[in-house]
């Protein structure tokens, strides 16, 4: 008997090394779990935290295992995931995702974080890596544009009305300078990070299957005049997550030049100490790469201008020696339709290409960490003759001011599943 019960204490005693051996840690300009290099092929899942709190178990909890197990059979193991929305109803003429985590300012549903335990628990189980963002430069979970509207800087007309792209750049840059918004976005950010899981019992700052608390979706300074006060909101909000959680890692969530329209500012941002790795989004679409529906037509140009893109950024990782991840990139299905048996083979040769850099990037142990795709939608589907997401309907990876199915990679495209399979098997 006392032999078992040394044998346990050990045992026990041993538990805290082992977890904090699972931590991904940054040496130099590679992430490390223990002595190992960590690369990885990872997926866009913003809408995982949603799914344990829907009432039908089918469409909640058990979708969520379901797709997780698919995922981790697939090789995918890293996913990025949303805290939690700020506010509801409709913002820029879109009906935001929810339940929210914030309803009005300063005041919290915690149950919401409910949503945050269980797939937590179960990426644990799974041994998948969670990248966790805290709030957003989008209307579409509410995030900087909600903050400004509880503090009056945003116009009564303009408050759920769709924006022109002027009026949005020039509501949004006021975040950085509001500092009521600033404090409910820290108060926001410090009850999730301090938060304790309900299902393991683990505090959140001691969980490995965090990986990283990344500051917003996209923030952007949006207009030049609010540079100043974005890279000081930047360096104190690192500074302060950093304070309370030194276990996890830190990044931004950033977009790369296109979202500081200069590349030396993201450079300056990204060499702050509490800033672990830098992150890219690439959007081929968004940034008129290619017209319209002609995703073939601009094929060619999609790849050169990706490629140049990650380069330039990629230089910049060199100079401050930290990893680099791709962390949003994403092609609508040929001709850009969305018909769930239409074709993927231009996304399918896009992913390859991008994926690519990534295999070479580990076989030489270079920057280049790992790559998100945007995005999964698992077992949802897109509703026939409508366009946009609607209450009630499932999540998928789309987000609802998108069009359902456009970027979404679901679990019946098996050509790009080979593709992942392709590359992950490789890393894994």
């Amino acid at each position: 008997m006392k032999r078992i019960l040394f044998v346990l204490f050990v045992c026990l005693a041993a538990l805290p090394a082992f977890a904090q051996s699972s931590f991904v840690k940054v040496k130099g300009h590679q992430f490390m779990i223990g002595d190992r290099p960590y690369y990885f092929i990872g997926t866009n899942y913003w809408y995982g935290t949603l799914l344990g709190l829907e009432k039908d178990k089918k469409r909640g909890v058990e979708r969520l295992r379901k797709e997780l197990d698919f995922l981790k059979a697939h090789g995918v193991t890293n996913l990025r995931i949303m805290a939690g929305a700020e506010g509801s109803g409709l913002i820029n003429g879109v009906t935001r995702v929810g339940p929210p985590l914030q309803p009005v300012q300063g005041k919290f549903n915690t149950e919401v974080l409910d949503g945050l335990d269980l797939i937590l628990a179960e990426m644990g189980k799974r041994d998948l890596k969670a990248i966790v963002f805290l709030s957003n430069n989008w209307e579409w979970s509410g995030g900087f544009q909600q903050y400004l509207i509880w503090n009056n800087l945003v116009p009564d007309d303009q408050k759920t009305r769709k924006l022109t792209w002027d009026e949005q750049r020039d509501i949004v840059s006021r975040f950085y300078s509001c500092e009521p918004c600033k404090r409910a976005y820290d108060e926001q950010a410090a009850l999730v990070i301090g938060r304790t899981n309900r299902i393991t019992g683990r505090k959140y700052v001691d969980d490995p299957a965090i990986m990283a608390w990344e500051l917003a979706n996209e923030p952007r300074p949006m207009r030049p005049a609010a540079e100043s006060d974005y890279k000081k909101w930047i360096a104190d909000t690192a500074a302060m997550i950093k304070k309370k959680d030194p276990n996890h890692l830190v990044t931004l969530g950033h977009e790369g030049r296109m979202g500081t329209e200069s590349l030396k500012l993201f450079e300056e941002i990204h060499r702050d100490p509490n800033v672990d790795y830098l992150t890219i989004h690439i959007w081929a679409k968004n940034w008129g790469w290619f017209e319209g529906a002609k995703v073939a037509e601009g094929f060619r140009n999609t790849v050169e201008k990706a490629t140049d893109y990650l380069k330039e950024h990629l230089a910049v990782a060199e100079s401050l020696d930290k990893p680099l991840v791709i962390e949003e990139f994403g092609l609508p299905r040929n001709a850009q339709s969305f018909a769930i048996d239409s074709s993927t083979s231009l996304r399918d040769d896009y992913y390859d290409k991008i994926f690519a850099f990534v295999g070479k990037s580990a076989k030489a142990g270079y920057v280049l960490a790992g790559a998100n795709f945007w995005a999964f939608g698992g077992s949802a589907r897109p509703v026939k003759k409508q366009i946009f997401w609607k209450p009630g309907d499932d999540y998928m990876g789309d987000p609802p001011m998108e069009e359902q199915g456009l970027n979404t990679v679901f679990d019946s495209d098996r050509s790009t599943w080979a593709v992942i399979d392709k590359y992950s098997k490789k890393l894994n």
